[in-house]
C-alpha cells in the first residue's frame, strides 16, 4: 500500500467518524497519530521524533500568541455580550417597531439573529439563544410554527458570514490568510444573505397571510426600544471601524470590545459577578475546545502532507486537464454534500489540507474562496438530513417538529443558493471592501 493510499484512507476514516458525531479533535488527532505510526513503519527514513518536531514547528508558524488570543477574546465577547443582554436587544427593538406589520416578528427575528451573530460570531449559539426568545413569542401570537422556527434557524446562520466569525478565524489560521480581510469580505455577502431572508418572509406572508397574523401592540415606546440598542451598535462600530481603518489590530479590536462590554454590562446593572463567572467559565471551555481542534487539525495537516495525498490530488487535477470552472464546481459540490451530514468546523478542518493546494494550484483568490466556503458551510447548517441549526431550534422550542422546520427552511434555501451563485459569478462582491482597506 502506497503512502498516498494511506492518506486517502485516513481521510475516509475521519469522514466516517465525524459523521458519527465523534469530537473533531479526537478524530483528527487520533487518525493522524495512527497514520504517522503506519507511515514510520512503511518508511524507515521517517521517524516519529522528526514528525513531532515538524508538527510543533508547523503549529508554531501557523498560530502566533496573538492569533490564539483573538480566538479567546472574540469568544469572550460573545459570552459577555449575551449575559449583559446586549445581543438580544436588537431583536427587542426590531420586534417593537415591526410587530404590528405582517410577518413583522419573523423579520425582527432574522434582524435580531443578524445582530446577535455580528457580536457573538457563532451560528449555533445564535440559533440556540434566539430560538428560546423568538419562537415562543411568534407562536403565542399565532404564527405558523414552520415560519416561526425556520426564520430563526436560517437567521442563526448569519453568524458564519458577519464578522467576527469563528469560521473565518479558523480558515485564516489554516490558510495563512488575513483574518481582517476575511472579516471585511464577509460583510456584503452577509448583508445580501440577510436581505434575501427578509424577502422570503415577505413573500411567504404575502402568499399566506394567515401564517403571520398581526401581533399585539408593544408595551414600550419605539423611542425607548431604539435607544436600548446603542451598546450593540457601538460594539459593531468598534469591531468594523477598528479593523477597516487599521487604527487597531485584531487583538486590540477584540480587547477593546470586551472591555466596553464589561463596562456597559456593569454600568447598566445587567452583568453581575455570578454572570461574569459564568461567561468566563464558558469562554474557557469553548476556547479550549477550539484550540484542541486547531492542534489536532495541524497534526492532521502534517500527516496529509507527509503522505503525499494532497500533492497527488493536485497533480491529478492538473494533468487531467480539469478547468478552473470544473474545479470550482467540484469544491462547491463537495462542501454542499458534506454539509448535509457534518458540522461546519469538522468539514473545514477535514477538507482544507486538500482544498488549499487546489486553491493555490489553480490561482484562486484565497479571500474570495474563503467567503464561498463559509457561505457553503452556512448553507450546510440548515440542509437536511443533519442541519445542525434546525435540530438546535427543534430541541430548544419543542413546539415545531424537525420535519416541519426543514420544510420551512426549504424556502430560504432557494435564496441561499441564489446568493451563492451571485458570489461565484461576481467575486468583487466579496473583495470590494477588503480592496479599500
Amino acid at each position: 500500500m502506497s503512502a498516498e493510499t494511506i492518506g486517502f484512507t485516513a481521510v475516509l476514516l475521519s469522514l466516517a467518524l465525524l459523521w458519527l458525531r465523534l469530537p473533531a479533535a479526537l478524530v483528527l488527532g487520533g487518525v493522524a497519530v495512527l497514520g504517522f505510526v503506519i507511515l514510520s513503519w512503511m518508511m524507515p527514513a521517517v521517524s516519529l521524533a522528526q514528525i513531532a518536531a515538524d508538527t510543533a514547528q508547523d503549529l508554531t508558524a501557523m498560530t502566533s500568541p496573538a492569533d490564539l488570543l483573538v480566538i479567546g477574546l472574540f469568544i469572550a465577547l460573545g459570552n459577555l455580550a449575551f449575559y449583559a443582554g446586549i445581543t438580544t436587544r436588537l431583536y427587542d427593538a426590531a420586534a417593537v417597531w415591526l410587530r404590528q406589520f405582517p410577518g413583522g416578528l419573523a423579520v425582527a427575528s432574522v434582524i435580531g439573529c443578524g445582530g446577535f451573530a455580528a457580536i457573538s460570531g457563532s451560528s449555533v449559539a445564535c440559533a440556540s439563544t434566539m430560538g428560546r426568545i423568538c419562537v415562543p413569542e411568534m407562536l403565542r401570537q399565532g404564527y405558523d410554527p414552520k415560519l416561526a422556527a425556520s426564520s430563526v434557524a436560517v437567521g442563526g446562520t448569519l453568524g458564519a458570514l458577519i464578522p467576527p466569525s469563528i469560521l473565518f478565524i479558523l480558515y485564516g489560521l489554516f490558510t495563512q490568510t488575513s483574518i481582517e480581510e476575511l472579516f471585511m469580505a464577509g460583510i456584503l455577502p452577509g448583508l445580501l444573505s440577510l436581505a434575501g431572508m427578509l424577502l422570503v418572509i415577505l413573500w411567504w406572508v404575502g402568499g399566506e397571510p394567515d401564517s403571520a397574523p398581526r401581533a399585539d401592540a408593544p408595551t414600550v415606546s419605539r423611542g425607548e426600544a431604539a435607544l436600548a440598542v446603542w451598546p450593540a451598535i457601538l460594539l459593531f462600530a468598534v469591531i468594523l471601524g477598528g479593523i477597516f481603518s487599521g487604527v487597531l489590530s485584531l487583538v486590540e479590536t477584540a480587547a477593546l470590545s470586551v472591555l466596553l462590554t464589561l463596562l456597559i454590562g456593569f454600568a447598566q446593572g445587567r452583568l453581575t459577578p455570578d454572570l461574569l463567572w459564568s461567561a468566563i467559565r464558558e469562554t474557557l471551555l469553548q476556547t479550549g475546545a477550539i484550540l484542541l481542534i486547531v492542534a489536532a487539525a495541524d497534526l492532521f495537516f502534517v500527516f496529509v502532507e507527509l503522505s503525499g495525498a494532497a500533492t497527488s490530488l493536485l497533480l491529478w487535477a492538473q494533468h487531467s486537464g480539469m478547468t478552473y470552472f470544473v474545479m470550482l464546481c467540484l469544491v462547491v459540490v463537495l462542501f454542499l454534500v458534506l454539509g448535509m451530514f457534518m458540522d461546519s468546523i469538522g468539514i473545514l478542518v477535514l477538507t482544507l489540507p486538500f482544498v488549499v493546494p487546489l486553491i493555490q494550484g489553480f490561482g484562486m483568490d484565497a479571500i474570495w474562496i474563503g467567503v464561498i466556503i463559509v457561505k457553503l458551510l452556512e448553507i450546510g447548517l440548515i440542509t437536511p438530513p443533519v442541519g445542525l441549526n434546525v435540530f438546535v431550534i427543534g430541541n430548544v422550542t419543542r413546539d415545531a417538529p424537525v420535519n416541519g422546520i426543514f420544510a420551512g427552511v426549504a424556502r430560504f434555501l432557494m435564496v441561499d443558493i441564489l446568493v451563492l451563485l451571485i458570489l461565484l459569478s461576481f467575486p468583487a462582491l466579496a473583495l470590494f471592501i477588503p480592496a479599500l482597506m
